[in-house]
Order: C-alpha cells, then sequence, then structure tokens
C-alpha cells in the first residue's frame, strides 16, 4: 500500500477520535482499511507459501497442502510434472 495511502488512514483515526467523522470519511476510511488489509493478508500469504518446512535430520516434511501450492507456483524446485517434488 502506498505511504500516503497509509498516512490518510492515520489522519482519519486521529480525526475520528478528536471531533468525529462525516459519513464521506467514515465510507473512504472503511475502504482504505479493507485495502490495507487485504494487502496484509497478501503478504502473509505469499510469506507462508514459500516455507519449506525441514525436521532435524533434513528431511522435508512440509505438508502436502503447501507442496501443491508451491509446486504450481514453481516454488522450491517443485513441479507439477514431479508429484514426489
Amino acid at each position: 500500500m502506498e505511504q500516503a495511502k497509509i498516512k490518510r488512514i492515520n489522519e482519519l483515526a486521529k480525526k475520528k477520535r478528536e471531533v468525529g467523522l462525516t459519513e464521506e470519511e467514515l465510507k473512504e476510511q472503511a475502504v482504505l482499511r479493507e485495502e490495507y488489509i487485504e494487502g496484509y493478508r497478501r503478504s502473509v500469504r505469499a510469506h507462508l507459501e514459500g516455507i519449506k518446512i525441514v525436521d532435524e535430520d533434513g528431511n522435508d516434511v512440509t505438508p502436502e497442502k503447501l507442496r501443491q501450492v508451491q509446486r504450481e507456483k514453481g516454488l522450491h524446485g517443485r513441479s507439477l510434472e514431479d508429484p514426489n517434488s
């Protein structure tokens, strides 16, 4: 999210605490917050999809559901052609 939008979220939050917001500002705040939350979710999802879990012996123990997502995205050398990857 752009820094200007984050700044606007903070401005609206401060104004809401101090004097309150108009209907238009409440709608703007809701839209900006939803955009911020969605961006955060995308970031966390991308981070989690990139994780490879390895046990103490060096064996890949990544759950199969996560491996499938990684195969679809070509992460960690996994591929759809090789089901054992």
